[in-house]
């Protein structure tokens, strides 16, 4: 582990040079990893882990659409692939990759086969930070830690499959073995990480319920639909309205300030652009951080963990989820983007 500078910070991390894939594989080479759930992050990482050497069974309803995909992805009943029951049996680390709702519904069920030495494993630290709501509650014989990818298990695999590394944070809620240290950063090596930056199971959870609802999807949207509205208000056609609100966001600048940052992107722009862009700055901030505020605080108190867990609970859940992103697809702004992307020169 090192410790590195961020901003004047300074923080721990390990990368793949301080903890490479040889040792990790000798760290786990005893080891049996127990992917639950064949979801968002469970085809990732239990592909990484497959492809990188890694002793992986999954374990998944059966019958289901995420079961015949796990088949289609070489995994094969009876060998690597199990109901959940027996992979939890099977494994001596379990990956509980569930969705939040589905983790409390079939936490009896891997709780019984947390036998002594056991490791229990997540990638989002919302069942353990809200253990009083979600009666997620290992026993203190098993280790319990987190590798938690900053990306979605697609752009994990991707990355992976092109020789990349998508950073994770990584947390140590409980050490019962005395090995935990090692086999969480192994598995993080193991799943794809490019490096790996050390949190708590509580930071891992506001942080990623902040930015789900802030930067990363529900303030983008908010921004970009107030942008695209008033455009269209003021007589500007869809297509106009939607290459300067986000056609040119996404495909010309996020790709160039990702790879050198905002304040290169503020040099390397017309003087109309960074006079208008400096003087808008506060604006924007002054609006948007007493929003934020408030976002995290709902975060903290277990407000949001609570809307998700009722909402998600529900007999008709599904069916209103289904009904609130079809209006979303079908909205004017997000069906004018269906006939740009065809209109990008790769696609012609």
């Amino acid at each position: 582990m090192a410790q590195m500078n961020f901003g004047g910070v300074m923080e721990n991390v390990v990368t793949r040079e301080e903890f490479p894939l040889e040792k990790a594989r000798e760290v786990l080479k005893d080891e049996t990893i127990a992917v639950i759930g064949y979801g968002v992050q469970g085809p990732g990482q239990s592909l990484n882990l497959r492809d990188n050497g890694f002793n992986v069974i999954v374990g998944q309803r059966k019958g289901g659409k995420t079961w015949e995909k796990a088949v289609a992805d070489g995994w094969v009943p009876g060998e690597t692939l199990f109901d959940i029951d027996e992979a939890c049996q099977r494994g001596t680390i379990i990956q509980y990759l569930l969705s939040d709702a589905a983790q409390i519904e079939v936490w009896p069920t891997v709780k019984k086969n947390l036998t002594p030495g056991k490791a229990l494993y997540f990638s989002h630290g919302f069942g353990i930070t809200y253990k009083e709501r979600t009666g997620i509650i290992p026993p203190a014989d098993v280790d319990v830690i987190l590798v938690a990818p900053k990306g979605s298990g697609t752009s994990l695999r991707t990355m992976f499959l092109e020789g990349r590394g998508l950073n994770s944070s990584y947390a140590i809620f409980q050490d019962a073995t005395g090995r935990a240290y090692d086999r969480v950063i192994a598995l993080g090596i193991g799943v794809g990480s490019g490096y790996l930056f050390e949190t708590t199971f509580k930071r891992e959870v506001y942080s990623d319920l902040t930015g789900e609802r802030g930067s990363l999807m529900g303030a983008i949207q908010g921004l970009l639909l107030a942008q695209y509205e008033t455009l269209r208000e003021n007589g500007h056609t869809p297509s106009e309205a939607f290459n300067e609100t986000v056609e040119e966001l996404t495909q010309s600048l996020m790709p160039l300030f990702a790879k050198n940052g905002m304040d290169w992107m503020y040099a390397n722009c017309s003087t109309t652009a960074q006079r208008g862009a400096l003087d808008w700055m506060g604006p924007f901030h002054d609006a948007i951080k007493p929003v934020m505020q408030q976002l995290y605080e709902s975060v903290k108190t277990g407000n949001e963990a609570q809307i998700s867990i009722d909402s998600n609970s529900q007999p008709d859940y599904r069916e209103k989820l289904n009904e609130e992103l079809r209006q979303l697809r079908e909205s004017e702004m997000w069906q004018t983007a269906v006939t740009v992307r065809k209109l990008r020169p790769e696609n012609n």
